[in-house]
């Protein structure tokens, strides 16, 4: 049964045969840094489509992120994976990924610019529908996705898998337009159940809809097929956990671009 569901994911990760899914490289600025991101989109659908743009883990923006917008461009929309570094530095030691994430994360109005920076390049392409935008981000790019929704941008949906959640103040949870949707492993041993329990306080405080979803089993980075090569304790994909966490945000998407 493992092998099957395995197998099953597999092929849900591969970009299916009859999508004319195109990429392309695109570079923009934040602040004086230069940011390089990868744009995918069908190029057999037309029109104008929703937008989502995917933010990566804590190593940079690698070839994860990026298979993750062109799954999604396989499905109909226009996908930028985004680099919340700049220079193309990607991290290759868990130290070097500390470092980098935490770089960003202590200045919260330049994490939030560099976001929203990204989030602007989405919105200004030719074929993606500006008032249909969403935002999905993995571990510090599921943190990143909650910033970016704490500070009111104008997202249908926001979607944290195994992110470093952080509870937002009153003003930031009441600042919140988008849909959330918090995807979490229940043996996640990098965020305390009293931060996951404030999260949700907040958001209940602020009405804000929302879903979080504990996956059984799964620890922290339970998408990533890899993940057990970083030699992180408490880091481990989970193959049921993922395949399940990317049908609630599909279901999610369905509901709010209609």
């Amino acid at each position: 049964m493992h092998h099957l569901l395995a197998a099953t994911i597999a092929l849900a990760v591969a970009v299916p045969a009859f999508a004319a899914v195109k990429t392309k490289e695109v570079t923009y600025e934040s602040g004086g840094v230069k940011f390089t991101g990868h744009l995918a989109w069908d190029d057999s659908v037309t029109g104008k489509r929703p937008g989502v743009l995917v933010v990566h883990e804590w190593w940079g923006l690698n070839d994860y992120a990026k298979k993750r917008a062109e799954q999604l461009a396989a499905l109909g929309y226009v996908a930028f994976a985004c680099d919340m570094y700049g220079d193309g530095k990607v991290a290759k030691h868990p130290d070097d990924a500390l470092k980098f994430a935490n770089e960003v994360r202590q200045n919260i109005g330049v994490w939030r610019a560099r976001a929203q920076a990204a989030l602007q390049v989405l919105r200004d392409q030719e074929t993606v529908d500006p008032n249909k935008l969403a935002a999905i981000g993995y571990c510090f790019g599921g943190s990143t996705v909650m910033q970016l929704a704490f500070s009111g941008a104008d997202l249908k949906a926001a979607v944290s898998f195994h992110g470093g959640l952080q509870a937002p103040t009153p003003e930031q949870a009441k600042a919140i337009h988008a849909k959330v949707l918090i995807c979490h492993g229940a043996l996640d041993s990098f965020i305390p159940e009293a931060t996951l329990q404030d999260v949700r306080r907040a958001l209940d405080n602020a009405k804000v809809d929302y879903e979080m979803v504990y996956y059984g089993g799964a620890t922290h980075s339970f998408t990533v097929p890899d993940a057990e090569k970083a030699g992180v304790q408490g880091i481990a994909y989970n193959a049921a956990a993922d395949h399940r966490s990317w049908r609630d945000m599909r279901d999610l998407f369905n509901e709010v671009f209609k």
